[in-house]
């Protein structure tokens, strides 16, 4: 009985491993694993999940390539060309299940389901607008405002969208747009040339102004310096008149006290240096004449010295007369 039980045992764990085996799948990174509960779809966040009871999506990208044949304002035809590519939106993974199905292709579904979406805003926004207004910034400017409603609806999220190119079906319409953007981009140059050549000039104009206020300036810094200049000359020179001045007045207060006391004493007038000098002179000569010479600033002593000078003489005459 034992050996039945341990046998039915092992049995049972037997077909436990292999329906776990079975049934049981490791998660990949690159996958999302889906399961319903209660009616809401969720995402299984456990290493293991039940193969029967969830549903795996891969986390790459859908590339997305759509040529819209739209029409302008005015019946003309335009030539869409977008390229871009789309992801599952795991805020959104009810709407991408009810788009694309209990089913690993549903990404790729809902990218279909995309398309047709762009090409019908494609259409609306380019019949609301003429051909000449119509660039690739303004639609995919317009499609990117309605990215929410892909997200919302569909459960997929633009990753990137461009607009490849844009062109009319007419090649004369195209060739008209092409020449009238030829001369809009001449006429755009020619007034930027002008703006430039204007701005060359007021720069100019500026800088010569500036350099003539520099100029200026500097001229007046250069009067201003040489006029102290001037006045420090002017002042060094009224400095050396009033020191020779004062000199000249030393030297004469000098001369004045040197006369007064040759006045007084008539006797120092023999030790003067013209009276040494005349000395000398009837020493060397007999019968000569000496002639004495006074300098200016001799001279400027006045009369008086002279005159005493005079009365010496005489008296020094007369005495040699008596004498003999």
């Amino acid at each position: 009985m034992q050996i039945i039980l341990i046998v039915v045992v092992g049995v049972l764990v037997l077909a436990g491993v292999l329906v776990a085996f079975y049934e049981f799948r490791i998660r990949q990174p690159d996958f999302l694993v889906l399961y319903e509960s209660k009616g809401l779809i969720s995402l299984r966040k456990g290493l293991l999940y039940p193969r029967h009871f969830s549903l795996p999506l891969k986390r790459t990208t859908c590339p997305v390539q759509l040529t819209v044949e739209a029409t302008a304002a005015g019946n003309l035809g335009v030539r869409v060309k977008l390229v871009g590519s789309v992801a599952a939106s795991l805020d959104h993974i009810q709407s991408l299940v009810r788009v694309g199905g209990w089913n690993r292709d549903a990404v790729a579904r809902a990218t279909d389901e995309v398309q047709v979406l762009l090409q019908g805003l494609v259409k609306e926004y380019t019949e609301r607008s003429g051909i000449n207004a119509l660039t690739s910034a303004n639609v995919l400017s317009y499609l990117n405002e309605r990215s929410a409603v892909v997200k919302e609806n569909y459960g997929v999220e633009l990753i990137s969208l461009a607009i490849q190119s844009m062109d009319p079906t007419d090649p004369e319409i195209a060739d008209a747009l092409r020449q009238q953007e030829q001369a809009r981009l001449l006429e755009q140059t020619e007034k930027l040339n002008q703006q430039a050549r204007i701005a060359t000039a007021k720069a100019k104009r500026q800088a010569d102004e500036e350099i003539a206020v520099m100029e200026q300036s500097l001229e007046l810094k250069r009067a201003e310096l040489k006029k102290r200049l001037i006045e420090k000359e002017s002042a060094l020179t009224q400095q050396s008149l009033a020191d020779e001045l004062k000199r000249n007045r030393m030297r004469l207060a000098f001369e004045i006290e040197e006369l007064e006391v040759i006045k007084n004493s008539p006797e120092l007038l023999m030790l003067t240096p013209q009276a040494a000098r005349l000395a000398e002179a009837s020493q060397s000569l007999k019968n000569a004449h000496t002639v004495i010479s006074l300098t200016p600033q001799e001279g400027r002593t006045g009369s008086e010295l002279l005159n005493l000078f005079q009365e010496l003489l005489q008296k020094a005459l007369e005495a040699k007369k008596a004498a003999s």
